[in-house]
């Protein structure tokens, strides 16, 4: 069986700029900043860190009932946001009744959860007693128990899961679920992330690593990646969502086509437990197959959604990996890391990033890397420090590197009928 070609035909997103894709490609495109100081759990200067890029005016109440809502961790909450939306996008309303089930699967990864749960009834244990803890603790924190809610709440019978591979889960899940559609296995699948890690746990756990920014007088400033100052990554909460089919499925149905899924490359450091291996090798390696699996070469990539975290040390290997790569042509392209404006998602980043990616293409304007000062030797590519850049974009690739040692790139072509 010949594989199949993937197309995109639904984008969701909630994110620490915009609670949906329109407003959040509005401001991406602005340059605007999701930072700010923290204001879901009381902080004081105990803790180093003290601001993050948090979703704000978030409604669940547009998407579940109130008492469902109850029973959901925030980042589920986020997740079926997202989703619905990529699915009201992709021209399935409230269904897929036209698919049948056990043709529809769904990954959407979560590198940590529902840590606010966990900590609210460890509080609750050490408090109260073992009684007291909420009976609906384990669904509510379990990183898998968004992909089931989306299963089930879109009656998606096939291939279902959760990727958790730190940052680079729902990376890992949009090119899993890239596999089961090439090869037949599925008609349509969801895939992305979620993840809501801004609590008083995760936020200490980071900042005994010291891998967040301390920059907490300037939190709107305080992600500045490729810059010579950057001191660590800002951290955000968030979702984003991709309705992904096949060509034939999607052309079937008369769909809207965003963009094409044409590649993936997956790899491991197997060097340390937080930091890159030297050079960028594993993310040379990710980067390779996403290109070889595209059928593309360096000279084709106009643009790279960097990892691009803002810490001292991923933003220059990276810059290295990609040189490394594209040779030449990475002076040609434009690499960029809108975490810049949206902090780092953590296990979600890498499903934003990918809408990110499909809108650029298809509206042919690159987000800026905004924050920038200090001009950094290492880091010596054309990362649209100036503003938004307007150019075609015929391929596109995004990095997600994970702690563990975990890379995924995927490769995202501009559809343009053919």
């Amino acid at each position: 069986m010949a594989q199949q070609r993937v197309v995109v035909t639904g984008l969701g997103v909630v994110s620490p700029v915009g609670n949906d894709v329109p407003s959040t490609w509005e401001a991406l495109q602005a340059g605007e900043s999701g930072g700010a100081t923290i204001t879901l759990f009381d902080h004081d200067e105990a803790f180093p860190t003290r601001i993050a890029a948090e979703v704000k005016a978030f409604d669940p109440g547009l998407y579940l009932e109130s008492k469902e809502a109850r029973r959901y961790d925030r980042y589920s909450q986020f997740a079926v946001a997202a989703t619905d939306q990529a699915m009201h996008d992709a021209g399935f309303g409230g269904g897929v009744s036209d698919v049948p089930a056990e043709r529809f699967g769904v990954v959407f990864g979560s590198g940590i959860g529902g840590i606010a749960t966990l900590e609210e009834n460890a509080r609750i244990l050490a408090a109260r007693g073992p009684r007291r803890v909420s009976p609906f603790f384990i669904p509510m924190f379990i990183p898998d128990i968004a992909a089931g809610l989306i299963s089930i709440r879109h009656n998606a019978q096939g291939p279902n899961y959760a990727t958790v591979s730190a940052c680079a889960s729902s990376a890992h899940a949009i090119g899993n679920a890239l596999r089961y559609l090439q090869r037949g296995d599925a008609d349509v699948m969801i895939a992305g992330g979620a993840e809501s890690t801004i609590t008083p746990l995760t936020i200490a756990g980071f900042a005994s690593m010291k891998a967040m920014t301390t920059r907490n007088d300037d939190p709107a400033r305080a992600s500045r990646p490729f810059d010579a100052t950057r001191d660590g990554f800002l951290i955000g909460e968030g979702s984003g969502a991709l309705v992904l089919e096949t060509l034939e499925h999607a052309r079937a149905r008369g769909a809207r086509i965003r963009a094409e899924l044409v590649g993936c490359g997956l790899s491991a450091d197997a060097h340390h437990v937080t930091s890159p291996a030297p050079d960028g090798l594993g993310a040379q390696h990710a980067m390779r197959l996403a290109l070889a699996d595209a059928g593309a070469g360096p000279d084709e990539v106009d643009y790279v959604n960097a990892h691009g975290t803002s810490t001292p040390m991923n933003d220059t290997t990276e810059t290295t990996a990609i040189k490394a790569v594209l040779g030449e042509a990475a002076y040609a392209c434009v690499v960029g890391s809108t975490k810049s404006m949206t902090g780092h998602l953590l296990g979600a980043a890498g499903g934003l990033e990918c809408v990110i990616c499909a809108l650029v293409c298809e509206n042919g304007r690159i987000p800026p890397t905004i924050n920038f000062g200090a001009p950094d030797p290492t880091c010596d590519l054309d990362y649209a420090h100036n503003g938004m850049r307007e150019r075609p974009v015929r391929l596109a690739l995004t990095n997600s590197f994970g702690f563990g040692g975990h890379n995924v790139c995927l490769a995202i072509r501009r559809w343009d009928g053919e």
